[in-house]
């Protein structure tokens, strides 16, 4: 089974829980953002209508996305299992 590497960036509130969560249960870090990240997409209506509901819905979502493809085609990534 083959991968994708994505290049995740958490603001600071949302990188504590993680980390916080990830403590409690004795994971890795990107092992736990992994799971939470697979499971929500499991979980996503695959609606068009509803996913660009949900991306419209985020505050400064276009921008971070623009950030994250300048990012990734500048080779700046790190895998998930190396947080």
């Amino acid at each position: 089974m083959s991968g994708q590497r994505l290049n995740i960036t958490l603001d600071g509130e949302h990188a504590a829980k993680l980390a916080a969560l990830a403590a409690r249960v004795h994971v890795n870090e990107g092992t736990l953002a992994r799971s939470l990240l697979s499971s929500a997409i499991d979980d996503l209506d695959p609606d068009p209508t509803n996913v660009a509901a949900l991306l419209d819905g985020i505050d400064g979502a276009w921008e971070r996305a623009q950030l994250g493809v300048e990012q990734a085609a500048s080779g700046d990534t790190i895998a998930l299992d190396e947080l």
